[in-house]
């Protein structure tokens, strides 16, 4: 069992439960498998955060040049930390909706 995020416009907009991604269905891949038919680029994702840096949840966003799920961003002056997936932000008010 893995699980899969569809993307819009780089934003989550669902997240499924769906094959392992070393099956192959149809003779595809399993997120080329999981797109067609539909308008949105899907991506796997992991409850663990081995792979793209978080867990994908509805609202996220999918950067893809760095190939990671982000949480939106805290404050205006927070700077991405793409190696640890998330905002760095040394605004003290502030707390995440994790």
């Amino acid at each position: 069992m893995a699980h899969y995020a569809y993307i819009e416009n780089n934003i989550v907009v669902n997240v499924i439960v769906g094959k392992n991604e070393t099956e192959l269905i149809d003779g595809l891949d399993t997120e080329t498998y999981y797109a067609q038919g539909t308008p949105y680029t899907v991506k796997r994702t992991s409850y663990n955060s081995k792979i793209r840096g978080n867990y994908a949840g509805i609202g996220m966003t999918y950067l893809p040049l760095e190939d990671i799920f982000i949480w939106p961003k805290c404050h205006d002056e927070a700077v991405l930390n793409a190696k640890a997936a998330k905002w760095d932000c040394t605004n003290a008010d502030h707390t995440l909706a994790l």
